[in-house]
């Protein structure tokens, strides 16, 4: 039976969009560094992410951007990325692996949500791996055009020197305006969000 694993990358950040993999693995697929991205040092998830492309039957990657999760909410662009990169995949499954507790049906196909299933199952731990990568690989890209927010190094997430730009620089188009991350004393009110 094709089993599709799928995962998001991204939903906490302050920055940048959400993206999600989703990976059909062969029987007996193994790599001793495969687990939750989360706890694969960075260069070895890219080495994993070449890995995990030239032998998975099927794999596909997507995102939904910061204006679209700021319409929709993060949760909704989380499950609408993971349903696009299920689109992507060249052999429908038949059965799909969710990271997390919660999904929207896709295509009929039944699915099973398992909290932490990037560390109990392959499918879902390979397609932890790419949406991880190509949403660093995203991070870093922009980077280059806003490089005070230093996304090259926090990608995007909250930290202590991703916040003290915000509170100097102020928002930037890649940040998530639904988040409320403007410091108090300077937060804009916006009546569109």
């Amino acid at each position: 039976m094709a089993e599709a694993g799928c995962d998001e990358a991204g939903r906490g950040c302050y920055a940048g969009p959400v993206f999600a993999g989703a990976v059909i693995l062969p029987e007996g697929f193994f790599h001793p560094l495969l687990n939750d991205s989360k706890q694969v040092a960075e260069s070895d998830r890219y080495k994993l992410r070449d890995f995990i492309e030239a032998h998975a039957l099927a794999c596909g990657v997507a995102m939904v951007d910061q204006e679209e999760i700021d319409q929709i909410n993060i949760l909704r662009a989380s499950f609408k990325a993971m349903h696009l990169a299920l689109d992507q995949l060249k052999t429908r499954p038949e059965f799909l692996l969710i990271d997390g507790n919660r999904f929207t049906p896709y295509l009929q196909i039944p699915f099973q949500c398992i909290v932490e299933g990037d560390a109990k199952y392959a499918s879902i731990a390979a397609a932890s791996i790419l949406a991880k990568t190509y949403r660093d690989d995203f991070m870093r890209r922009v980077h280059e055009e806003f490089p005070q927010y230093h996304w090259h190094r926090n990608k995007g997430y909250g930290t202590k020197e991703h916040r003290q730009a915000i509170e100097q620089f102020g928002l930037c188009k890649y940040h998530r305006k639904s988040f409320n991350i403007l410091p108090n004393t300077i937060r804009l009110f916006d009546d569109a969000h």
